[in-house]
């Protein structure tokens, strides 16, 4: 070895090689302006739902019939409701109850379809046939029909609304993961664990769940924001979170006759907080599809 081949001269490795695939990531994300705008939004209201009744100017749950209905004011920033709460105080505190069910059933969804899709994917065949088709029966069936059969069998609740939204996007997670499975599935090293004799569940979590996390990340933030939006809907139409909750889609529901009055807060500054959060979830959405393939 020459003296100009000492390692001190040899050209340094990129910073992306010292990262690794999931140091870029966090990389690509941290640099996203998409992403970090998203995360924003969404963190303002996180903090709003852990810490908003600590601050908030009045009991969100509060009525004064004297000054219901009152316009924004100094006093009562985004004015107040038909019975006189104050539609500020419920806006920020009224974060908590969505925040709550929707990751819950997002999470119960990306569970769920994870491992069907696994099932699915790597079984193939008639396992893939049969499951395939009753899913896809599944999610023929909208959301609002599912929910209605499920409060008159459980009852009005959180879980409720959890398990109804949860069970109604596993299946739409489950196709995702059976596509990112099926091109997996083919590659050497799950032809190395089978010929070391490993079962079907080792193969599944262990070998082939790893290397199809990406896709999976991806489609749990979108189902995030469709959560959001079925949350607030089922509210909206009664079937979802209940009074006295500040929910906003429960506040819309309680209060959108007003509008034809031309009392329109009571209405718009909940119809913005869910529409702010949902934008902010996409937002964070499209920055993590972004980083995958960048």
């Amino acid at each position: 070895m020459s003296a100009t081949d000492t390692p001190a001269n040899l050209p340094a490795p990129d910073a992306g090689s010292r990262r690794g695939p999931w140091g870029e990531v966090l990389h690509s994300l941290l640099r996203s302006g998409t992403f970090l705008t998203g995360v924003s939004i969404v963190l303002f209201w996180v903090i709003c739902a852990l810490f908003g009744e600590h601050f908030v100017p009045y009991d969100p749950l509060a009525d004064d019939i004297i000054n219901a209905l009152a316009p924004p004011s100094a006093e009562h920033w985004f004015g107040t409701d038909q019975i006189g709460r104050d539609v500020f105080s419920r806006v920020i505190v009224g974060s908590r109850d969505i925040l709550t069910v929707a990751p819950l059933a997002t999470l119960l969804a990306t569970v769920a379809g994870t491992a069907l899709g696994l099932l699915i994917g790597y079984f193939r065949g008639i396992v893939d046939d049969i499951v395939s088709r009753v899913l896809e029966a599944f999610m023929a069936i909208p959301v609002v029909i599912i929910a209605l059969l499920a409060i008159v069998a459980l009852g009005t609740s959180k879980i409720t609304v959890i398990v109804v939204i949860g069970l109604s996007f596993a299946p739409i997670i489950a196709r995702t993961v059976r596509s990112a499975v099926l091109a997996e599935r083919e590659l050497d090293y799950v032809a190395a664990a089978k010929l070391r004799h490993e079962g079907a569940p080792h193969t599944m979590f262990v070998e082939i769940l790893p290397n199809v996390i990406p896709p999976i990340l991806v489609e749990t933030t979108v189902r995030l924001g469709y959560a959001i939006f079925a949350v607030a809907t089922l509210s909206f139409m009664g079937f979802g979170i209940q009074p006295p909750s500040p929910d906003w889609g429960l506040s819309i529901s309680s209060n959108y006759g007003m509008i034809g009055g031309g009392f329109w807060w009571t209405v718009l500054f909940d119809a913005l907080a869910i529409a702010s959060l949902v934008i902010g979830v996409n937002l964070v959405a499209d920055g993590v599809h972004g980083a995958f393939n960048d």
